[in-house]
């Protein structure tokens, strides 16, 4: 496949940025890749498996050249990050970033670097591993990757990283940044939220003990340490910088939860039903977009 851009710096080299840059290996071979991480273990780690041509001692110096630069850190680092590439940025590269709050990342991007040519970007993909050996080249096949252009950004400049994202496998939407950052904040945010509540009140009873949250877990609670095991930093970043969207969504999920505990209260089984049956036609939905499995146990093979 002919390759959207041919030198495409990394600065980031975690999970996401450590699957980008498989996926190039793997679907461009014809990109050159450079590299960067603020973690000198990083950047060792990221020689030792090959994961970039080059690994550079600074972020400036991995830009440099670069025709497509993407910032794959924590939202809150996102300008220091653009401060720090800019520099070695070429006027006519493009510069994007990997981030999941997109109205607070396209400004702060826009801030530091007022002159750049901008496209934010957010595949909606993961796992709750991170650092550099958790990456994969197959993260981003099926999943989509939503594009934030601002108003005048350059069309050209759109569709050469939609065509990089699709070239990763990914199914590439474009939507409005305020937009994009309710819809995460239904999909994505709120429920790492309840996730990180439900483990943390788990660990918190007294009448049960740790050791029995852990031996005990059926599925239902098992997936949500999976979910609350993520990366901390990148959470906390996220809940502070998508405040108002996650809030918004919170206030309405409470609303919902006091109407089911309404509907125990009352015994009220046809609301329950009615609930449950609604939750599950969603499901269905999910798993028939490709988004999931819908193999016995999730597809896990048992256990």
């Amino acid at each position: 496949m002919d390759t959207p851009f041919h030198n495409v710096a990394i600065v980031g080299l975690g999970l996401i940025g450590s699957s980008i840059a498989r996926a190039v290996h793997e679907r461009l071979p014809a990109t050159r890749l450079s590299g960067f991480d603020l973690d000198p273990a990083v950047r060792e780690r990221a020689r030792a498996l090959a994961l970039v041509d080059r690994v550079a001692e600074t972020a400036a110096e991995a830009a440099q050249r670069a025709d497509l630069v993407i910032l794959c850190v924590p939202v809150g680092a996102m300008a220091a990050a653009a401060e720090a590439v800019a520099s070695g940025l070429s006027s006519e590269a493009l510069l994007s970033d990997v981030g999941s709050c997109k109205a607070f990342v396209a400004e702060e991007l826009r801030r530091a670097l007022p002159e750049a040519r901008i496209v934010p970007a957010h595949p909606v993909a993961g796992t709750e591993n991170s650092g550099p050996d958790a990456g994969f080249a197959a993260l981003f096949q099926g999943r989509w990757c939503i594009l934030t252009p601002e108003e005048d950004a350059d069309p050209k400049d759109v569709a050469r990283l939609a065509a990089f994202w699709t070239a990763l496998g990914a199914r590439v939407e474009r939507m409005d940044a305020r937009h994009h950052d309710v819809v995460l904040a239904v999909t994505s945010h709120l429920p790492h939220l309840i996730a990180f509540t439900i483990v943390g009140t788990a660990s918190d009873l007294e009448r049960v003990t740790e050791g029995e949250v852990i031996k005990y877990s059926a599925g239902g609670f098992r997936d949500f340490t999976r979910i609350a095991a993520s990366n901390p930093a990148m959470w906390r970043d996220i809940f502070l910088t998508n405040k108002e969207a996650v809030l918004a969504m919170l206030r309405q999920f409470n609303a919902d939860l006091a109407g089911l505990e309404q509907a125990i209260v009352a015994e009220d089984g046809p609301a329950l039903f009615d609930l449950f049956t609604r939750t599950a036609a969603i499901r269905r939905g999910i798993v028939e977009q490709g988004q999931d499995v819908g193999k016995p146990d999730f597809g896990r093979g048992g256990g």
